[in-house]
């Protein structure tokens, strides 16, 4: 089954027209053609739902209920929600609406899928479209102070090849491991929530590990789980976070729209998934395949140490180590990494 919120012209996504505000935040695809969503071979036609929503709320209606382990493909819109086209220049940055960032297609209703459960994502495929852009915006990033002004970078993908070229004289080559920044499940809590910022559902999880052959968990805090994804990135280090009161490096990636198919499935017996947890893709890092537990918290230490809290718990939920010959072994063989959470990733190799 296929998601869009955005059509295909020339074999890139164009950005989807949007009708007014609608419902707390959730917009209104303006559809000239029909969407098609399809299912093994049949296909249903959605047209003039609500595809795309800028909040996490547990009260929107799912667009589409699908059963544990289908799959489901995404054409999503970049983070800037169309405000960053092609033709844009830095003077654009200057004038972002921040309340229209950070779209995400869904929310997708899991069949089977209960408070407590969790929900495993399967990243299968990431496709981008042929340009991205990055950006210094203004207030944003580690030395934002020393860069205020706003600058805008567009990049030529070359899908072919898997890499861009940093500027026109080619001598810096950046490889492209797509993945979307966007991906989580509705909160327990009533109410909107933004879709800037990451939670211990998901959210705004900007972690460039999360690529195509990678394992996302997601602890479930509502029936239906209530999946959505967007925000395409076609490179991006770590340390991304961009929250104004910690934020490390710049805050944007190589932004872009992508096409992601996902496989989502449901685990009943996983109660340790309090926040979200990952395993790579085994060609992500330098051959390694890892897991990685993560910490969501406003304070950079105190994610930290979340995160090492959770691997301690992992460690001893799977491989029957106790709590101090686990917290011993984080500190052998762990990596903590600044995401836009902090996360502890754990090479799979050293298990025997």
């Amino acid at each position: 089954m296929r998601i869009r919120g955005c059509e295909a012209v020339e074999g890139v996504p164009e950005y989807a027209k949007f009708l007014t505000l609608e419902n707390s935040n959730v917009y209104t695809l303006d559809i000239q053609k029909p969407v098609s969503s399809r299912v093994g071979q049949q296909e249903s036609i959605a047209s003039g739902e609500s595809l795309a929503t800028l909040i996490w709320n547990n009260s929107i209606q799912p667009i589409l209920r699908i059963k544990s382990g289908e799959t489901v493909t995404f054409d999503c819109l970049d983070a800037s929600n169309g405000q960053i086209t092609p033709s844009a220049t830095a003077a654009t940055i200057s004038s972002l609406s921040f309340s229209s960032l950070d779209q995400v297609n869904g929310p997708i209703y899991v069949e089977g899928a209960f408070p407590g459960d969790t929900l495993k994502v399967e990243v299968l495929s990431i496709e981008t479209a042929d340009w991205g852009w990055t950006a210094c915006i203004p207030g944003f990033g580690l030395l934002s102070d020393e860069y205020p002004e706003p600058a805008l970078k567009f990049w030529k993908l070359d899908k072919q090849g898997c890499f861009a070229y940093f500027d026109e004289s080619k001598r810096i080559k950046i490889p492209l491991k797509p993945f979307a920044g966007e991906m989580g499940v509705a909160r327990g809590e009533k109410g909107a929530f933004s879709t800037i910022p990451p939670y211990n559902t998901g959210g705004n999880i900007d972690t460039k590990h999360v690529t195509a052959g990678a394992t996302l968990y997601l602890p479930i805090e509502v029936e239906g789980a209530l999946f959505s994804v967007g925000d395409g990135h076609a490179a991006q280090g770590d340390g991304v976070k961009r929250s104004q009161a910690d934020a490390v490096c710049l805050g944007t990636a190589i932004e872009t729209p992508i096409s992601v198919e996902l496989r989502l499935s449901i685990i009943k017996d996983r109660p340790y998934t309090k926040t979200p947890h990952f395993q790579t893709s085994v060609t992500n890092i330098s051959g390694e395949e890892y897991y990685c537990t993560t910490g969501v918290e406003p304070d950079l230490r105190e994610a930290a140490r979340a995160a090492l809290r959770h691997m301690i718990t992992y460690l001893g939920q799977n491989y029957n180590l106790d709590p101090v010959n686990a917290y011993m072994l984080c500190s052998i063989a762990g990596d903590l990494r600044i995401h836009e959470l902090v996360g502890m990733m754990m090479p799979k190799s050293i298990f025997i």
